[in-house]
């Protein structure tokens, strides 16, 4: 009996894939920003930990490039389509948060407060998940965006009321985007092993690690 064509496109394990290396890198990038808040402490372990996960996420990522060519190029030409229209508003997204990022590091340091620095960037960060999770119809990100829109805006109390130095800032808000980016890169993961379990079996062989 001829195999139909699995309804997942290829675009789908690319699109997981490259999301895990971004996990991975803005995983580490909170890391350090913690790292550093927390320098002096005789404390490696949120490094190690959010490294183990980073490297795992990269992995992944070359795991699921590996075996996409598994899966076709595309299911319908209305499939494409919409996979077009996506790449295009997620680029703006993109686009956007970079921007609001330059903003916002302007205004803080306009203002005299280039102690925020560090929470406005994760301010945005947080609130570019909401239109991330309207674009792709994903609940989690919603989640993700509110955790990460809370630790930002806890950061920006705290050091406008001077509840915590500045280095307990920045291992606070550091830790907290990490967490969200780890969360985000083991979503990430699961989805994409959700998607080579709905292989054919033929195709599925030695693929599930």
């Amino acid at each position: 009996m001829k195999t139909e064509p699995h309804p997942i496109p290829r675009i789908a394990i690319h699109s997981i894939a490259t999301g895990l290396l971004m996990m991975a890198f803005f995983t580490m990038l909170w890391a350090i920003i913690a790292h550093a808040g927390l320098a002096g402490r005789d404390s490696n372990i949120e490094i190690v930990v959010f490294a183990v996960l980073a490297i795992a996420f990269v992995v992944k990522a070359i795991y699921f490039f590996s075996i996409a060519k598994r899966f076709p190029k595309s299911t319908t030409e209305a499939h494409a389509e919409v996979g077009k229209r996506s790449g295009m508003w997620f680029g703006i997204i993109f686009g956007a948060e970079g921007l609001g990022i330059f903003i916002a590091i302007n205004i803080v340091n306009n203002i005299g407060h280039p102690d925020l620095v560090i929470p406005a960037i994760a301010l945005v960060v947080g609130l570019h998940f909401y239109p991330i999770g309207w674009l792709f119809k994903r609940t989690i990100d919603y989640y993700l965006a509110t955790w990460a829109t809370l630790i930002a805006v806890l950061g920006i109390v705290f050091t406008l009321n001077k509840t915590l130095p500045q280095n307990d800032i920045l291992a606070f808000v550091g830790i907290g985007l990490a967490i969200a980016t780890s969360a985000y890169g083991i979503y990430m993961t699961l989805s994409g092993r959700s998607m080579l379990n709905q292989l054919p079996e033929n195709s599925a062989t030695s693929a599930i690690v």
